[in-house]
C-alpha cells in the first residue's frame, strides 16, 4: 500500500515523516512547490501534480486548509476521474455537512470515503501523540486502525461521517474561548499590578485551570507569537466553521460571536500567520 498525502504544511509535514519512518511508502503534494523541499530531503517521494499522486497511491490523507482545497485537489478536471478504488481519509478541520459532501462525492465517484481529524499540534504530531477522531463504519475503521495509530495510539471511533468532523469543530471552540477568557484576565490582573505568577498558582490550584493556560502565558506575556504550532488565521477559519453550523442548529452563538471579532482584530494587527494566543495583544491593546 502506498499513501499520498495531500497537504504538507505545520502538521501535514510532521504525518508524511510518521508514515515513511515506519516504512510506509508515501508520495508527498503541495499546491506550494517550496513545502515539499524539506520532505524530498528525507528521501520522501514528492509531486506537484496532484493527479499523480492520485495515481501512484492506493490511499489519500487529505491535511489540506479548508472545503475549496480539497475540491480543488481531488475534484480538479484531471484527478476527480482517477478516485475509483481509492481511499479518502480526510483529516483537515472542516464542518460535518462538509464532510458528508465530500464523502458522497468520492463515493459517487467509486472510491471509499472516512474523516479522521485530529487534536494536537506540531509536537504531537512529530511524536505520534495526536488525538485521532474517526468518522465512518465499524467496518472502515478497524481497516485503517493499524495506519492511524502512527498518529496516535488511541485513534476512537466518534460515529459515521459527519460525527468526528463535529467534534473537531467542538474541541477547536474550546481552544478560542479558553485563550480568549484566559488573555482577558491575564491582561486585566496585569493592569492591575496582581503579580502574574501569582495568579497562575492560585489559578493551577482551582477547578478553572486548563493546561493551556501555561502554554500560552509566556508568549502572551513577551507579546512573542511567532513559530506557530496553530495560526490565527487557521483559528479564526474554524471559529466560522462553527458559528455557521452552530447556527443552523439553533444555538446561542453570542460569546463566540465576540471571541471571533477579538482574532479579527489580532490579524489586523498582522498576526494572521502567527500564534492565535496573539489574541491577547488584540484584547490588551488600548482601544
Amino acid at each position: 500500500m502506498k499513501v499520498g498525502i495531500f497537504g504538507t504544511g505545520l502538521m501535514g509535514q510532521p504525518m508524511a515523516l510518521r508514515l515513511f519512518s515506519a516504512q510506509i511508502p508515501v508520495i508527498a503534494y503541495n499546491r506550494t512547490p517550496s513545502k515539499l523541499k524539506a520532505l524530498q530531503q528525507q528521501g520522501i517521494e514528492i509531486t506537484t501534480n496532484p493527479s499523480e499522486a492520485i495515481m501512484a497511491a492506493d490511499c489519500l490523507i487529505l491535511i489540506l486548509t479548508n472545503t475549496p482545497a480539497i475540491e480543488d485537489v481531488i475534484f480538479s478536471d484531471e484527478s476527480f476521474s482517477l478516485l475509483e478504488n481509492r481511499s479518502v481519509i480526510q483529516m483537515g478541520t472542516i464542518s460535518p455537512d462538509e464532510s458528508r459532501l465530500i464523502g458522497d462525492r468520492v463515493v459517487s465517484l467509486g472510491g471509499e470515503y472516512l474523516e479522521a481529524p485530529v487534536l494536537g499540534s506540531i509536537p504531537q504530531a512529530k511524536a505520534g501523540e495526536l488525538l485521532v477522531m474517526v468518522g465512518s463504519t465499524e467496518k472502515q475503521f478497524q481497516k485503517w486502525l493499524p495506519l492511524l495509530q502512527n498518529f496516535g495510539s488511541k485513534p476512537r471511533l466518534i460515529g459515521e461521517v459527519g460525527a468526528a468532523a463535529a467534534l473537531k469543530l467542538a474541541l477547536n471552540q474550546l481552544i478560542a474561548s479558553l485563550t480568549s477568557a484566559f488573555a482577558l484576565s491575564l491582561g486585566f490582573v496585569q493592569n492591575q499590578g496582581v503579580d502574574v505568577e501569582q495568579f497562575m498558582e492560585i489559578l493551577r490550584e482551582s477547578a478553572l485551570y486548563a493546561p493551556t493556560f501555561d502554554k500560552k502565558v509566556k508568549r502572551m506575556c513577551e507579546n512573542n507569537y511567532a513559530n506557530p504550532n496553530f495560526p490565527s488565521k487557521h483559528l479564526l477559519k474554524d471559529i466560522n466553521l462553527f458559528l455557521n453550523q452552530a447556527k443552523t442548529n439553533g444555538l446561542n452563538i453570542t460569546s463566540l460571536e465576540g471571541v471571533s471579532q477579538v482574532v479579527v482584530q489580532a490579524i489586523e494587527m498582522g498576526f494572521a500567520d502567527d500564534d492565535y494566543s496573539s489574541l491577547y495583544s488584540a484584547i490588551t491593546s488600548k482601544r
